[in-house]
């Protein structure tokens, strides 16, 4: 059994300063700069950095309501694109270049140095002029263009990994995809409307131009262009309440431990399965429950190029493949998959808790030694709490939008081959804390390139986990392993 000091620790390394004087919903990471965005119930969006953990600018003056949500586009050089959603019903586009977040002094500053730059002003090194101009960055965030057409509050915001396409859903049960057509100019490409409650969430897949959305509904939508129309490609079923937050794993998938001699052929036949599937998605909800849904990947059919008619359907056949174990006591709100493979959760009883999917042993598994090390008596706001662990719940079948879940006759041979293959993995928690944010709940959780180190480069690839929570707060941590 492995002893309190050997597993993991989630310890807090910052809180970012200053804070909200209300609610702060959602804290989105730059997908290149050491830079955070933290949207607010006042209105506005701060702007942090993720070396020095101090304001850099505020963005406001945009929306006449919460901002619930933001996001990065990502593929941008020189310039950096942040959307919003409000519930003031609209989303923003802005913009700023990124050499404004980045005043030069002459022979101090190398890349993006906050902590050099305030030193170089507090020396006398960058001169008044240049002091005078950081004073005034706030003013350097363009609001480009507001998107209209939603009917009620703007929860989720969400870019195309090519960053082409940008997805809003909202209370009034819809989820658009807007297209970028020209500078500041964006057009409605798609709008759907067949979940039946709140969309609270939008996430695009990393490769892939398919969408999925979570719903107060209780499902899970996937989306996908076909033709020249977008429609719901699968329904995943399951959740017993509402569907807060959806993320996707990353392309290279990461299991932790090693295999035994007798389960490397049970192991190969796993990644044989995982690369035709691609990455998998992961759902949280209001049931307490994380489930984790995979594809089934379709065998590709032979088309006369003779024939005018389109072969095949852009329905997708998805299974739950499994549920992490089960740790918190109050609703989940936020998951974030990150690059290592490991999953934090984050929900309304302030836990924040870290799972690793890790390689089955042949005798006994690895959830209930780390189930017993938990049971250890540790505890502490600083440290591995108490975890409570249960089994998962028997896997259920996906609908796809009619309800069917057959598959075509010249399939179900390989498809039973490939169902055959056993669970090679388990999840398994590994740290988790109690009261994250005091007595408040944590509104989100994100997980952020370390940049505080080594002059702002992230030569380790460690990576920091970023809460967000109803006091207003943006809180830092690390994972020490």
């Amino acid at each position: 059994m492995p002893s309190a000091s050997s597993l993991p620790q989630i310890s807090r390394l910052a809180t970012l300063e200053p804070s909200s004087p209300s609610r702060a919903w959602l804290t989105a990471p730059h997908p290149t700069l050491p830079l955070l965005a933290t949207c607010s119930s006042d209105k506005t969006v701060r702007i942090y950095s993720l070396t020095s953990f101090t304001l850099l600018s505020t963005i406001t003056g945009g929306h006449k309501r919460s901002i619930r949500t933001c996001a990065w586009k990502p593929n941008l050089k020189g310039e950096s694109v942040l959307a919003t959603g409000s519930f003031d019903a609209s989303v923003g586009i802005w913009r700023r270049y990124d050499n404004d977040m980045n005043p030069q002094p002459k022979d101090v500053l190398s890349g993006l140095d906050f902590d050099a730059r305030d030193k170089a002003i507090a020396s006398g090194q960058m001169g008044d002029e240049h002091a005078e101009e950081d004073e005034e960055d706030d003013d350097e965030w363009r609001f480009a263009i507001v998107l209209d057409g939603h009917e009620s509050e703007v929860k989720s915001v969400a870019w195309s990994s090519g960053g082409n396409l940008l997805a809003t859903c909202s209370r009034d049960k819809s989820v658009w995809i807007w297209e970028e057509v020209g500078d500041d100019d964006y057009e409605t490409i798609a709008v759907m409307q067949e979940h039946e409650g709140d969309v609270k969430c939008v996430a695009w897949h990393p490769e892939e131009e398919l969408l999925a959305s979570a719903s107060y509904d209780d499902d899970v939508r996937l989306w996908r262009e076909d033709v020249d129309d977008w429609g719901c490609c699968g329904v995943l079923r399951g959740h017993g309440s509402t569907v807060w937050c959806v993320g996707w794993e990353g392309v290279v998938p990461r299991v932790f431990g090693d295999v035994e001699d007798g389960q490397k052929d049970t192991k190969e036949r796993w990644v044989k399965r995982r690369e035709a599937s691609g990455p998998r998605l992961m759902s949280c909800s209001d049931d307490l429950s994380i489930r984790v849904w995979r594809r089934r990947p379709k065998e590709k059919v032979q088309q006369s190029r003779l024939s005018i008619i389109r072969s095949g359907t852009s329905e997708e056949d998805w299974v739950e493949e499994g549920q992490l174990p089960k740790a918190h006591s109050r609703p989940i709100y936020a998951i974030a998959w990150s690059k290592s493979g490991r999953v934090v959760s984050t929900g309304g009883d302030g836990a924040v808790v870290i799972y690793e999917e890790r390689w089955k042993k042949a005798g006994g598994n690895a959830e209930s030694k780390v189930t017993e090390a938990h049971e250890g008596g540790m505890g502490g706001a600083e440290v591995i709490g108490e975890s409570k662990l249960d089994g998962a719940e028997p896997m259920e079948e996906v609908t796809n939008d009619t309800g069917s879940t057959s598959e075509a006759d010249g399939q179900q041979g390989k498809q039973a081959e490939m169902e055959e293959t056993p669970d090679a993995t388990e999840w398994v928690v590994i740290a988790q804390i109690e009261g994250a944010h005091g007595v408040f709940e944590v509104n989100h959780v994100a997980w952020a390139p370390r940049r505080d180190k080594n002059g702002g480069s992230n030569v380790e690839q460690e990576e920091l986990i970023v809460t967000t929570g109803d006091d207003g707060t943006v809180k830092v941590w690390t994972l020490d392993v």
